[in-house]
């Protein structure tokens, strides 16, 4: 490096470095559940770990410590709308989180979140939770740990709330997500008291192959580029980047279950769209991502939901699958438009509907937030979990494959911070929708002939480009005009849900 450059030129070399650490660690994570032989399962784990302590080392250096405050002093009478004061702004404080927490802790819990995810694999499918009680146990103190890093904490929880959803808290969140229950409660208790849905055309066989390129043929149509990108299969559904020329999606197959694909396609394609539409700019820097947790939901779920589980979107859909799917040759537009958006209380968060979906959200929260209390055992989480779905959603699993242990959020890293993204990106999409539905009006008609360019290009627009320029507060009202905000989403589904079941 020329030692002459300026202080901002030095630190975002050693920036570009720490990116290219952290994407090499997205590359190896993305192959551990796409490609990876089991056996590769423990030097995985011990590759990713040193990474992580080598980013950790290169963001809590002293030499970047001493580039930061020559920065700072340098661009002090700069605007805070300065994408250069904007980066100082994300460095300091994720370089302020850093230097708290010691290079080994990260080097531990990358070796032990390998050998539980590993074990979570093999144990989940036997329906064995004992099998990783213990680790998960561990987890927890792991997290705990982490949190006393962070003395100055209200809860526990917040310093993981803030890795991923910076402004955000157990005190702001949890008055949100009780107001949240309180509605979806007695709305799902309506829907579900309706006239049943058939799923009668839905849930046939579909041919494995042909769901893929279906779902791939509507990936590109919403505007996922080849060329950035690519279609895999894995058991848990992701998109990951890499950088912004190279953006990776995930889906299942499940051959009895037409909106597993699909779904899941359009959900990742949301996260994907999000990333493929940051700056080119903002390349190799801390910027080049979403917002946070529940930005980045808000795209996956305004796509999923917003458009793809649409009457406009399935009145345009419903040929296009009839054209590859035999089988539903005799449904009608109503009849997929119904099947689509049923409700019904179930198990499992990543297969359940647009309604019940945050109850199921909101039930894991509130176990973090136990469990990192100290007021809830692992022992007794099981038995937990029961409760709660049975108190929100009025089913409760007879196992704990379908309980417990479903989701990998707890068995591949911190317990902590890992579910509120989803709720506040569902009450977002909502508001970002309606925001570019007064800018552009109503986008029934753009949905109805396969058009959804213009919806795309507007958020590439007003909100892709920003990257994390802006935290996630302040990037809410520069896009909305307004706060984060649950009346409009209950409105939204107390509107759509009435409609579909008289009440």
């Amino acid at each position: 490096m020329n030692e002459n450059q300026p202080a901002l030129a030095k630190l975002k070399a050693r920036l570009a470095d720490y990116s290219a650490l952290k994407d090499s660690r997205k590359v190896l994570s993305w192959d551990e559940s796409t490609n990876m032989p089991p056996a590769g399962a423990t030097a995985r784990g011990r590759q990713m770990a040193v990474l992580d302590r080598m980013a950790h080392e290169l963001l809590a250096h002293e030499r970047t410590a001493e580039l930061l405050s020559l920065c700072e002093q340098e661009l002090a009478e700069r605007s805070a709308d300065d994408v250069d004061v904007q980066l100082l702004s994300l460095v300091r404080r994720e370089r302020d989180r850093a230097v708290r927490v010691p290079p080994a802790f990260f080097e531990e819990l990358g070796n032990h979140a390998a050998q539980t995810f590993r074990a979570w694999q093999e144990a989940r499918p036997r329906d064995d939770f004992a099998a990783v009680g213990s680790l998960l146990q561990r987890s927890v103190e792991l997290s705990r740990e982490y949190s006393s890093f962070f003395p100055d904490a209200e809860h526990p929880a917040d310093p993981h709330i803030a890795i991923s959803d910076t402004g955000f808290n157990v005190a702001s969140l949890r008055p949100l997500f009780a107001a949240l229950r309180d509605e979806l409660v007695p709305l799902v208790e309506a829907a579900v008291a309706g006239p049943r849905v058939s799923t009668s055309f839905l849930r046939q066989h579909f041919d494995h192959d042909e769901q893929l390129a279906v779902g791939l043929e509507l990936a590109k149509r919403f505007g996922y580029d080849l060329r950035r990108g690519r279609l895999d299969l894995a058991a848990h559904p992701f998109a990951t980047s890499f950088s912004v020329d190279d953006v990776r999606i995930t889906t299942r197959v499940n051959e009895g279950d037409l909106l597993d694909c699909l779904g899941s396609v359009l959900h990742e394609t949301g996260h994907a769209l999000y990333e493929l539409g940051v700056a080119p700019a903002l390349e190799g820097t801390p910027l080049r991502h979403g917002a946070s947790s529940g930005v980045h939901e808000s795209q996956s779920r305004l796509w999923e939901n917003l458009v793809g589980n649409s009457r406009a979107y399935w009145q345009w859909l419903t040929p296009v699958l009839q054209q590859n799917f035999q089988q539903l040759a005799g449904a009608t537009v109503d009849q997929l438009y119904r099947e689509a958006n049923r409700v019904e209380r179930s198990l499992i968060r990543t297969e359940s509907d647009e309604l019940t979906y945050n109850l199921h959200v909101i039930v894991r929260f509130e176990l973090e937030l136990e469990l990192l209390e100290g007021s809830l055992s692992v022992a007794d989480l099981p038995e937990a979990w029961r409760q709660l779905y049975a108190d929100y959603l009025g089913i409760a699993p007879g196992n704990d494959r379908d309980g417990v242990m479903q989701d990998v959020h707890w068995y591949a890293g911190m317990v902590g911070g890992a579910f509120q993204g989803y709720t506040i990106g569902n009450v977002l999409s909502v508001q970002f929708f309606e925001a570019a539905e007064r800018d552009l009006g109503p986008q029934g008609d753009n949905f109805l002939a396969g058009s959804f360019d213009q919806l795309h290009e507007w958020l590439q627009r007003n909100l892709y480009r920003y990257g994390k320029r802006y935290q996630p507060l302040e990037l809410i009202e520069l896009v909305t005009g307004g706060p984060l905000a649950v009346g409009p989403y209950i409105d939204y589904l107390r509107r759509k849900y009435s409609e579909l079941y008289g009440f």
